[in-house]
């Protein structure tokens, strides 16, 4: 049986930038602007930019977080800055030559490093590329071999004015052990002096290697290559022993996972042998065997599995998202800084589901802003974080975005100027009616994210179209119908679909039960902060229930609902529908009705967010919630605990979609799974054979 096999291509990078364009580097921090010519290594691992005077700046590509060009890249705030671009003369045309490349070890430390081509039309061909080579799935998953080379390059990048290599360069490069580095360094045939220069044709990588090879020996790897041959090389036959017996993970099942052939282990010996007449007599030498250990087909992650992209054709509820929580957050959830670039880093990562926490702005603009309520957290405006999620929604994943709304604004006004700004900024972008292949009803499932690329969709409490005033009567007298039509049904039920206030008292009933609902994170979370808001019936929980008009119509496939039960989630049947669980809830819940809740996400949709007490942005093991199914495991993106390493780990699968299928058992109605039980309820390969008798 032979596999398909799925491979990660290495970075394109374009003839254009490693020739390189002039562009002029201006700071934020300075009035001062200098002449640059910036290219790209053929290889993709470093931007860097030369001055008049000949002094190069690298910028690793694996530290790029974006690139950005126009109206959103960063412009010159000084006057003599901005009089140098012309930017205040009115047929400038400057936007046509911004471009900012965006870097830093993390999403909260970054640096800006900012650019005016002096062309036009060239800044955003550049971004693009940039970009792509920075988020090549080869290159952030590389090999050991791949960080050598790296290192090879900036070496050789790094010459003096004369065009030849310092060999101080490679004493600061491995500043460990300076006698080693010389010994090194005479092992390779190459100038040790400190102030020593070498050709570039001399400083070749097979010269580098040998370096290499004498600076770091490996002893174990060596006796493990004398384990299977007592002389100077491996034989085509001990080195398949090796590969099939040694290297192998003798748990694999041969017929999912078969031994290499032989075509393939000459071609491994091809690949890595330095020596072309060792190779050519089917040989590998001790150096070509220790290349092949740092080669790719040893990586910790099987290439074929990063590759591999996933059926996205299913039901989104099919699905684990990735989830931010107080998305707009730098630091802590007491006294940290927003700020709209969270927004921009997290989609950017592959996160398909934000967090915005929307508050009423104050006079005289009264722009609603984004916060963590009752906290010492600053404010952005809502609209700025709008504008980041248009520009950077779909830049590294095509697939549907969920913004999860947390509205705590209690006006008309400024509740029409947010869905206005949707509206303006998504553009087409935005879902915000839905699809006539997928009504909202019962028993229908939701669309899957194939069917949504490109869009966003918006998670906001769905209320009626009615005012105020004639909501609390319509859900009083619903709440009154229903107790004694149907003692048994909740007022609390989640809302039907765009309810018409003229529409039959079925339809008004769907709109009362809507309105009375509470905000699902006001009513499970343990925060303090959130215990005050629920102190008045007036406070900031009662103004989250009302979903004016504009902001309700604009919400469909996600709808926000208080969880009630299993039971009564599983007869209403609404795929639609989603429900928020704080991570203790959910935690008591997987540990009591761990079944009962796989089959609820097999339908529908949760979400998971941290408790109130954590806040230092800690994050809790998100583990136990995806073994049940749990689809939007929102985390602390500002935290690089080991939460969120396990996270951003297991969503490098699936090209960084930010979407990953569930197993069949967490999918199909007719399988049953229980997280605590050994045994899995699926077919496992295995031989019949038949005896005649």
């Amino acid at each position: 049986m032979n596999k398909k096999r799925y491979f990660l291509d290495p970075p394109e990078v374009k003839d254009y930038l490693v020739k390189g364009e002039r562009f002029t580097k201006w700071s934020e921090d300075t009035t001062k602007t200098v002449p640059v010519t910036m290219k790209m290594d053929p290889k993709g691992f470093y931007v860097y930019w030369t001055n008049q005077s000949k002094e190069t700046t690298f910028l690793d590509v694996a530290t790029i977080r974006d690139t950005r060009t126009g109206k959103y890249a960063k412009l010159p705030k000084h006057p003599k800055v901005r009089n140098v671009f012309n930017l205040d003369f009115p047929d400038s045309n400057h936007l046509a030559k911004t471009l900012t490349i965006v870097s830093g070890p993390d999403m909260v430390n970054l640096t800006y490093h900012n650019f005016f081509a002096s062309k036009e039309k060239v800044t955003q061909n550049w971004a693009d590329d940039i970009l792509a080579v920075a988020y090549n799935a080869a290159r952030t998953n590389a090999c050991r071999q791949i960080f050598l080379e790296k290192i090879y390059i900036r070496i050789s990048l790094q010459t003096n004015k004369d065009g030849k290599i310092p060999v101080k360069n490679i004493y600061k490069m491995f500043p460990a052990d300076k006698k080693r580095v010389e010994s090194a360094l005479a092992a390779a045939h190459l100038p040790k002096g400190k102030y020593d220069t070498i050709k570039p044709d001399v400083f070749t990588e097979a010269a580098f290697r040998t370096f290499l090879t004498n600076l770091c020996p490996r002893p174990e790897i060596y006796e493990i290559f004398t384990s299977y041959s007592t002389k100077p090389t491996m034989t085509k036959d001990n080195f398949t022993k090796f590969l099939n017996e040694k290297q192998r993970d003798s748990r694999l099942n041969e017929e999912l996972f078969p031994r290499l052939r032989q075509d393939q282990i000459k071609a491994l010996i091809d690949k890595y042998e330095p020596c072309s007449s060792n190779s050519n007599r089917g040989l590998i030498s001790p150096e070509g065997f220790l290349f092949f250990l740092m080669g790719p087909e040893t990586s910790a992650v099987i290439q074929d599995k990063l590759a591999k992209c996933q059926d996205m054709t299913q039901p989104i509820p099919h699905y684990f998202i990735k989830s931010s929580h107080n998305t707009y957050l730098t630091a802590g959830q007491f006294s940290g800084v927003s700020s709209p670039e969270m927004y921009r880093q997290c989609l950017l990562s592959g996160c398909r589901c934000l967090e915005l926490d929307c508050w009423k702005g104050k006079p005289p603009d009264e722009e609603p802003v984004i916060t963590h309520g009752f906290t010492m957290c600053t404010e952005i405006l809502f609209k700025d974080v709008i504008e980041a999620i248009a520009e950077s929604a779909f830049k590294t994943s095509k697939y549907p975005v969920v913004l999860s709304f947390e509205n705590h604004v209690d006006s008309v006004k400024q509740q029409e100027k947010m869905a206005n700004y949707c509206k303006t900024m998504f553009g087409d972008a935005l879902l915000t009616e839905p699809l006539e292949k997928y009504p909202l009803k019962p028993g229908q499932q939701i669309p899957s994210p194939s069917e949504l690329m490109g869009k966003i969709l918006i998670k906001n409490k769905k209320g009626s179209h009615e005012k105020p005033a004639q909501t609390k009567k319509i859900s009083a007298a619903v709440t009154e119908q229903t107790a004694a039509a149907e003692p048994a049904q909740d007022p609390n039920a989640s809302s039907q679909d765009g309810s018409d206030p003229a529409a039959p008292t079925q339809e008004n009933q769907a709109e009362g039960e809507a309105a009375a609902e509470d905000n699902e994170e006001q009513e499970d979370t343990e925060e303090q902060d959130e215990e005050k808001m629920k102190t008045s019936d007036e406070g900031t929980a009662g103004q989250e229930v009302t979903a004016y008009e504009a902001m309700s119509s604009i919400v469909n496939y996600i709808q926000p609902s208080k969880f009630i039960s299993f039971e009564n989630a599983k007869k209403k049947n609404k795929s639609y529908v989603i429900s928020s669980f704080v991570e203790t809830k959910g935690e008591a819940m997987i540990a009591k009705t761990a079944v009962e809740f796989v089959e609820y996400n097999k339908r529908q949709m949760s979400r998971i967010y941290p408790k109130g007490t954590r806040m230092d942005s800690s994050n809790y093991s998100p583990q136990p919630f995806w073994n049940v199914g749990c689809q939007m495991v929102a985390l602390n993106y500002q935290t690089m605990d080991f939460p969120m390493q396990l996270n951003m780990a297991l969503f490098e699968f699936n090209s960084r979609t930010g979407y990953l299928l569930k197993h069949d058992v967490m999918r199909r109605s007719d399988k049953k799974f229980d997280p605590f039980c050994d045994r899995i309820d699926t077919v496992v390969a295995s031989t019949l054979t038949i005896k005649a008798g």
